[in-house]
């Protein structure tokens, strides 16, 4: 008795346990459905209701409804070449309007070198447009359109900061007012950009392509936060117009602001001046400098920053008691992180400005190192400064003096005044005293429109490094009595 007792439990198992092998899937599939009805039915009620995501997705629509009617596609064209060959170019990016005034901002190199240029609002109204000013080193350009209609975007009064989401506006591979989001993801970014001397990115991932340059970034107020300029592509190179790999770069709108106004107001830019040469602290020890204190600093010092290695005579940085082998590593309160960006931040200040510096100083002694503050007056950086050899070079020719054109430079020389660069003085019996007489405007270099002295610098120095030699003839456009634009073509040696 024991023994069937104890196996009677175990056969109401076993007869279980085979009814489940016929009946088994079918009921466990009808128990699941059924759950999977319920749960769907209440899904439902839930989003009937209303949800969170509801109110992102009106959010981002808001945000489109806010700033589509400021965004515009840009259309350049033009010829590019050289040596008596050249060919067509059709250029697409991305724009912003600016103010009511009918200012468009957009990069540099979506125009650069166009004759002609048309913008497109959301409405699939087309505009011409003429390129008011450019500055090429920060590749920030500023169009002019007709005002009638047009709906300026709101602009942010501070730069964001990391973790903020954003939307790009743009349009992508000529997919055209796009709209994509996401959040920034680091600040004072640098990426080596050959023709952007002043770089100091907000980096997004945002979905970023050719075609978004130009197009305005916003926080979700739908303020302009910053204009997208490149892409990283992952390529050794690390940047360029190719496809969306995850990282944007956008110009922050500080940058734009102080930019912008000058190019409206003077056609040109007026960059600060500390008298500096530096270096990534990190790529210091790379270099083996001779200098005992850079030795010092790179052996020493731990961190970001960035390293002094050269202080220039009875400069601000001079002044204000700068010394090599200092790093440093705050600049108007804000944290330094890679020589690019210090250098971005030295640009955007004014002359006379006084400016707050925190760096770690090297102590020769006992070869360690301390922090101090200083404060140092911003001079103005002149445009010939960085292009001594253009200078001279122009000088042995007999070009004496340039200046960027104004309106009372054009009313002193008695000629209508256009942006431009205005011969000021020429050295008597040179090789252009007979070309060039003072008031001559040129309006074009290499057959590119400039609005000022720096622009001028800037594409003969560019075309200097894309022939790789010291002697090339000069192109200039040069603007005559009747109108017209002559184009001039002087050997440099």
């Amino acid at each position: 008795m024991r023994r069937i007792e104890f196996l009677g439990p175990s056969l109401v198992v076993l007869a279980a346990a085979a009814a489940l092998l016929f009946i088994g899937p079918t009921a466990v599939r009808q128990v699941s459905q059924g759950m999977t009805a319920v749960q769907m039915t209440a899904a439902q009620e839930r989003l009937r209701a209303g949800s969170l995501l509801d109110q992102m997705s009106q959010a981002s629509r808001d945000v489109a409804t806010f700033v589509e009617p400021s965004v515009v596609h840009v259309s350049s064209s033009g010829l590019v070449g050289g040596r008596g060959v050249s060919r067509s170019f059709i250029n697409t990016g991305s724009g912003w309007v600016y103010d009511a005034a009918g200012h468009i901002v957009t990069n540099a190199h979506v125009v650069d070198g166009a004759t002609t240029l048309e913008v497109q609002m959301v409405d699939g109204e087309r505009r011409e447009a003429k390129l008011l000013g450019a500055d090429l080193r920060t590749d920030i350009a500023v169009l002019q359109v007709d005002t009638l209609g047009l709906v300026p975007a709101q602009r942010a009064t501070q730069d964001p900061q990391q973790g903020d989401m954003v939307f790009a506006f743009g349009s992508p591979f000529d997919f055209r007012f796009s709209m994509s989001n996401g959040i920034v993801s680091g600040l004072g970014r640098a990426a080596g950009i050959t023709d952007i001397e002043y770089e100091n990115f907000i980096q997004t991932d945002a979905a970023i392509n050719p075609g978004n340059s130009g197009g305005p970034l916003t926080n979700t107020k739908g303020h302009v936060v910053g204009m997208a300029t490149a892409i990283a592509t992952g390529r050794r190179n690390g940047v360029s117009q190719e496809q969306f790999a995850g990282i944007g770069l956008a110009i922050p709108i500080s940058m734009i602001e102080n930019v912008v106004d000058q190019l409206i107001d003077h056609g040109e830019v007026i960059k600060g001046y500390l008298g500096i040469a530096m270096l990534d602290t990190e790529d210091l020890s790379r270099t083996r400098p001779r200098d005992l204190m850079l030795q010092i600093t790179a052996k020493v010092f731990q961190g970001d920053g960035v390293a002094i290695t050269t202080v220039s005579p009875a400069s601000p940085a001079e002044l204000a008691g700068l010394r090599v082998g200092d790093v440093i590593t705050q600049f108007s309160g804000q944290r330094i992180q890679n020589a690019s960006q210090l250098r971005s931040i030295i640009a955007s200040r004014l002359p006379n400005e006084t400016i707050p510096i925190d760096l770690w100083r090297p102590n020769v002694d006992d070869k360690s190192g301390e922090a101090i503050s200083l404060q140092v007056v911003m001079a103005q950086l002149k445009p010939e400064t960085n292009s001594d050899g253009i200078v001279e070079a122009l000088r042995n020719i007999g070009v004496q003096k340039l200046i960027t054109a104004t309106e009372v430079s054009a009313a002193q020389f008695k000629v209508p005044f256009e942006r431009g660069v205005m011969v000021e003085e020429v050295i008597p019996g040179s090789r252009v005293a007979t070309i060039f007489s003072p008031g001559t405007m040129i309006v074009e270099v290499f057959g590119q429109k400039i609005s000022n002295l720096d622009d001028f610098y800037t594409r003969i120095a560019r075309q200097i490094d894309t022939l790789r030699t010291p002697e090339f003839t000069l192109v200039l456009g040069v603007r005559q009595q009747n109108g017209t634009v002559a184009q001039l073509r002087i050997p440099l040696r």
